[in-house]
């Protein structure tokens, strides 16, 4: 078999990727060694701009069915019982036209994805299928397959997580970012509707045993228990041993435990996510301590990043050099959350007592400091040196008409400006624009309006990602953000 694309691993990140290929018109061949969805939970929160990068694929209804807005923030509290900080949280749409945090069961999500691939023709899946060995030869990659069967690929990317086939591969170097810590995670299923408990997530910021909760979806609850220096990680799994370190907060008459193990949680990041037509995405690239909830969530940016800069490729209106701008964006911004996932381990993770204290002592003892983490800009890449909001996301407003931006944008490339600016520029812009399918809005409304005057601007392109690529003043600026787009000379014959 052959296809434009084949992706290594139909987890989250692998079938969000073939979603949005196969949305885009691309042939498609999906590879997994094992033939069901994992049953048990493992990730369980993303994040506003993930579910835009679900609505984009056209699964947002689906995806609000099996998954809640985590409206209550999360909570750091110390061993006295005392609030030290507060990450705040809310169901109303955020800047992303939705909330901002959302808590699922995993397996529940796999399914919503696994039914969106199956809407698109061009996807092809085989489950039950071990890729055994990769070989780039001239335009193709070609994979051996453990049924003895061979396929070919014009890229190949590879979303087999931790231990990736296709990362070895490339060869490419892993960079240790600090953290290795094991936790036993525990998921229970509450036999009651959990009213006693916080309908928020909680930090236990403990010097005798660091501790999460999340009040995850449904009844479904988790801890994560800190092992300490000594423990027996094979008594800790025990459920005489669970049931005993959780019992301040639930009692096996109230809940059925429904997994227990013990995790290390690491920080690392591959240096060459692209080798030739060879590329990486998800745990394959990077891995990241939970305690932002953030894992899952660069996975799903990594596949709407890859996944229109492939089709623009293959589809002949981009140069291969696009395809470079993938780990110089991608991997800046995953090193920027996990290097704040670690500092936040570092005030729960604190087990000397002098540390814990002196912690404890840098916040106030009045109300607790709330705080949410600003999105980090990409890393050099399209939109050049240019200063934010270059580099960040675009918001989602409801516009004059009621829709979602991105509902009228649709997947597309959008230059939004006043008409003075954009109907400025020259025949050879806007043949550019035309090779890229963008669409023009050069009457943007009210509310568009309203946000280039806030930013001193007259005109902006956003990316089919929906990341700025430039922040425009005059037609000329408007033409040299176009301009950094590379150009293919001739399209690639299909």
């Amino acid at each position: 078999m052959t296809a434009d694309v084949a992706i290594v691993g139909y987890g989250p990140v692998g079938a969000m990727l073939a979603n949005l290929l196969g949305q885009a018109g691309l042939s498609v061949l999906v590879l997994d060694k094992e033939r069901q969805v994992y049953p048990l939970p493992r990730a369980i929160h993303f994040d506003g701009e993930v579910m835009r990068i679900f609505q984009s694929a056209g699964l947002r209804e689906a995806v609000l069915e099996v998954a809640r807005p985590g409206s209550q923030g999360m909570h750091f509290v110390n061993a006295e019982g005392r609030t030290l900080l507060i990450r705040g949280g809310t169901a109303d749409d955020g800047p992303h036209g939705c909330a901002n945090n959302y808590y699922f069961h995993q397996p529940e999500l796999e399914r919503v994805l696994r039914e969106g691939v199956a809407r698109h023709a061009g996807v092809a899946v085989r489950l039950g299928c071990e890729v055994t060995a990769l070989r780039e030869r001239g335009d193709w990659v070609e994979l051996d397959l453990s049924d003895g069967g061979t396929a070919r690929a014009r890229h190949v990317v590879g979303c087999d997580g931790a231990r990736s086939l296709v990362r070895k591969t490339m060869d490419s170097r892993m960079e240790d970012l600090g953290l290795h810590q094991p936790w036993l995670v525990f998921d229970a299923i509450l036999k009651d509707d959990g009213s006693s408990l916080p309908a928020h997530t909680v930090q236990y910021c403990d010097p005798a045993r660091p501790m999460t909760y999340c009040n995850v979806v449904g009844r479904r609850r988790r801890w994560e228990i800190m092992v300490m220096p000594g423990d027996d990680t094979a008594a800790l799994v025990r459920p005489d041993t669970l049931w005993k370190l959780v019992r301040r907060w639930v009692t096996p008459e109230q809940a059925d435990l429904e997994r227990a193990v013990v995790y290390t949680f690491h920080s690392v990041l591959a240096h060459g996510w692209r080798k030739g037509r060879m590329l990486l995405a998800g745990d394959s690239a990077h891995q990241t301590p939970p305690f932002l909830g953030q894992g899952m969530c660069a996975g799903m940016r990594d596949a709407a990043n890859l996944a229109w800069k492939l089709e623009a490729v293959l589809r002949g209106r981009a140069g291969d050099a696009l395809l470079d701008s993938y780990e110089s964006e991608r991997a800046p911004h995953v090193r920027a959350f996990v290097e704040l996932a670690v500092r936040l381990g570092g005030i729960i993770q604190a087990t000397d007592p002098d540390a814990a204290r002196e912690r404890d002592r840098r916040f106030s003892a009045g109300e607790p400091e709330i705080f949410e983490f600003p999105s980090p800009a990409l890393g050099p890449g399209l939109q050049g040196d240019a200063p934010a909001p270059a580099g960040l996301p675009f918001p989602q407003p409801r516009l004059d008409d009621g829709r979602l931006l991105d509902e009228a944008l649709g997947s597309r490339m959008a230059i939004i400006g006043q008409p003075g600016v954009v109907d400025a520029v020259g025949e050879p812009t806007r043949e550019r624009w035309r090779a890229m399918d963008a669409v023009v809005l050069d009457r943007p409304g009210r509310t568009l309006a309203a946000w280039l005057d806030a930013h001193g601007a007259r005109a902006v392109v956003l990316r089919p990602d929906r990341y700025l690529m430039g922040v425009a003043r005059t037609s000329d600026e408007l033409e040299r953000i176009t301009a950094r787009l590379p150009a293919a000379e001739v399209a690639l014959s299909r």
